[in-house]
């Protein structure tokens, strides 16, 4: 029998994104529009457990879509770590009369949803990262925004390297993943991309760099990953003024790569993935993420996501797969596999196309 809702909370978490507002604005018309009063948690799961509560109406959420970041701010929450937090924002909901809760962000807001569906209070996650590290899903909310950001300040970096006939390291956000970097790099001719996942040839970069050099190019772009780190950034600019003659420069954008206007890509897959999230709760469906698959917007249990997380990134525990089927693991190493050929295929096409 499907759940009567009366109220639904939504909440973001963890690092902001573009096109986490047009999320937003998506839960809360498409609950409007069935019945269901809507309010925002301020702050993430800080909110939830210290009862930062606004209602949201239409108007509220009007036009929020065009702005970066998030209308219902952000935090990362050690307190909701332990039972006693947990409670805290259980206590929260239940005074509040929340009988469901929609949370945007990364894989650590999907831990503490899980949490909270585990202890009764139903939720979906919505992916909601720049850094697309999200295995279960092809894409996340924010990635397209932050490599437009990236492919903008490379490009107006490119006009003062072919003025002055330099190099530009430039260092990306992205966490531990080098999607950003990877794709940004395709598409600013970068001469030379690393990242964590694959080992990086300096020697080669140099003797690519000065043969164009000695063939009369004048500007370079090399795209760093900043999972290896600033120390690997800096220091390979250094390495490259030393072994090729050419005068090098380091760029970190840093956080103005989260930021912004989202793109049309941002906009839309949010409000679809939004929209997907507010049905499911209100079928009564509890503890899924909403994941993009092939070009298709579903769902995941978010236990089976997280777990699949950790086997794509090699951080498998004893007794991970233990409740899972044979089936279930088989699907879990295809996805993986699957992940990885299209980073390896990237890898060899930015590669082999820059010049």
């Amino acid at each position: 029998m499907e759940k009567k809702f009366r109220k639904i909370g939504i909440l973001t978490s963890g690092g902001d994104a573009p096109g986490m507002n047009a999320a937003i604005k998506s839960v809360t018309c498409a609950a409007i529009n069935r019945g269901v009063e809507v309010v925002g948690i301020l702050g993430g799961y800080s909110g939830l457990i210290n009862d930062k509560i606004r209602p949201l109406t239409k108007n509220d959420v009007c036009d929020i879509e065009a702005r970066g970041g998030t209308f219902l701010y952000s935090d990362r929450c050690d307190e909701f770590k332990y039972e006693e937090g947990m409670q805290k924002a259980i206590a929260t909901c239940k005074r509040h009369n929340i009988d469901g809760i929609v949370a945007i962000g990364g894989d650590g807001t999907f831990r503490g949803a899980t949490d909270l569906s585990i202890r009764g209070i139903p939720c979906i996650g919505v992916t909601g990262t720049i850094d697309n590290d999200i295995t279960a899903s092809d894409i996340t909310v924010g990635y397209d925004t932050a490599m437009n950001t990236v492919m903008h300040i490379g490009d107006s970096l490119r006009d003062t390297c072919e003025s002055h006939a330099r190099c530009m390291v430039i260092e990306v956000m992205g966490r531990n993943a080098g999607y950003i970097a990877i794709e940004t790099g395709l598409a600013l001719n970068a001469i030379g991309v690393a990242v964590q996942e694959k080992e990086f040839d300096k020697e080669a970069l140099f003797a690519k760099m000065t043969h164009a050099r000695k063939n009369g190019r004048r500007s370079f772009t090399v795209v760093v990953a900043e999972g290896l780190g600033g120390a690997f950034s800096e220091g390979l600019t250094k390495e490259i003024e030393e072994r090729t003659g050419i005068e090098a420069r380091f760029v970190r954008p840093g956080h103005i790569v989260r930021g912004g206007i989202p793109t049309l890509a941002d906009r839309n897959f949010a409000s679809k993935c939004g929209f997907k999230a507010a049905e499911l709760l209100l079928q009564g469906v509890s503890d899924v993420v909403v994941i993009s698959r092939h070009d298709k917007i579903t769902s995941m249990e978010i236990k089976y996501a997280l777990i699949l997380d950790r086997m794509y990134k090699g951080k498998l525990k004893d007794g991970d797969l233990d409740n899972f089927t044979d089936e279930q693991i088989a699907e879990m190493k295809a996805i993986c596999k699957e992940r990885a050929e299209y980073f390896d295929d990237m890898y060899e096409i930015v590669n082999g196309v820059g010049c």
